[in-house]
């Protein structure tokens, strides 16, 4: 059934697909049409960050950006959504088209650039979804906007903890995106330890604000190399961070170069960063061992990509561009493989 929905929204332009998707996920959840998929959930809950989760299968950032859709997408049987990027400011994102489908190679090339209404509305959005019932476990992925520069980013970060902190189970902090100029040089060095001191403090403040402790997970590139990693590592230990996504896309687009689209500027997901994203992980786990829990994402299409995942060293995995190709029994079958 989804490969015909598939091939029929792949005759669109993928954003205008992406769209109508989500649309059509909500109405059909209005209606009582998702309670079909009957996703079981007997897993026996995992705890990571003091959350207990209620499996290993997360949706990754990036499909649900203004939490619109949270509680259609739940139905999926995800032990955890992660909806954003979201900034401070509402702001358009890079000029159209920005969304690639290489289906050739189970890809997605984007350069959406933290297109979003802002944290003001995710907010309400979430609000929405807990007044429909949603009560699972959520992450809120927060940037910063375009018009900001680099060297203060700190700020927005620090408006999207505290705006996020109170609504969310867990908050990332996107420093890998490569479609915001500048940013992944956050990733490095005296700007690392900088930023991630800046929030820390903020959280322990929150923290006592709010009486709940929110952990902070760092989202972080595939290109990073054995020294990078190592230093990331070293920095994400000194400031007591609480968890590491890895990966986000890469700007590597050697597996697709022949193909078309694949000239195109922006970040590449799905089967190509798979290998990279898990080699980036086992390296990540080598440093952190069981210090720093790792999220892995990257490539993840099927139950044995989740497994692989999994024993590179992540204790919980998320999917996007998989979910595209695969449709939403790909959760089902992770969930029949992964304990």
């Amino acid at each position: 059934m989804y490969k015909f929905i598939r091939n029929f929204l792949f005759l669109l332009p993928a954003e205008a697909s992406h769209d109508l998707a989500l649309f059509s996920l909500s109405i059909a959840n209005k209606i009582g049409l998702l309670s079909l998929l009957k996703v079981k959930n007997d897993k026996t809950p995992v705890t990571v960050m003091g959350i207990q989760f209620p499996n290993k299968v997360g949706l990754a950032a990036g499909l649900d950006k203004n939490g619109k859709h949270i509680v259609a997408l739940s139905k999926f049987g995800f032990g955890f959504i992660e909806i954003g990027t979201v900034t401070p400011q509402a702001q358009p994102g890079n000029s159209k088209p920005r969304l690639f489908r290489l289906p050739k190679a189970h890809a997605i090339i984007n350069r959406m650039g933290f297109n979003n209404y802002g944290v003001d509305n995710l907010i309400q959005n979430v609000n929405l979804a807990k007044d429909a019932g949603f009560d699972g476990i959520l992450g809120i992925n927060i940037g910063k906007n375009l018009s900001t520069s680099v060297e203060d980013a700190v700020s927005d970060y620090l408006i999207g903890l505290r705006q996020a902190y109170f609504y969310a189970d867990y908050i990332t902090v996107n420093i890998s995106s490569p479609n915001t100029p500048g940013l992944r040089s956050l990733q490095y060095g005296e700007e690392l330890d900088h930023l991630l001191s800046k929030i820390k403090a903020e959280q322990m403040s929150l923290s006592l604000e709010f009486k709940k402790y929110v952990p902070i997970a760092i989202k972080v590139a595939p290109d990073l190399t054995d020294e990078e990693v190592k230093n990331v590592a070293e920095t994400l230990l000194g400031n007591n961070l609480d968890g590491l996504i890895a990966t986000n896309t890469t700007l590597d687009k050697t597996e697709v170069e022949n193909l078309k689209h694949g000239e195109q500027a922006g970040g590449l997901s799905g089967k190509p960063v798979k290998d990279m994203s898990t080699k980036v992980i086992a390296e990540f786990y080598k440093h952190l061992q069981d210090q720093i829990p790792i999220i892995g994402v990257g490539g993840i299409a099927s139950a044995a990509d989740a497994k692989a995942k999994l024993d590179a060293g992540a204790v919980l995995v998320q999917v996007y561009s998989g979910l595209i190709y695969e449709g939403p029994g790909l959760v089902k079958k992770i969930l029949k493989v992964v304990d």
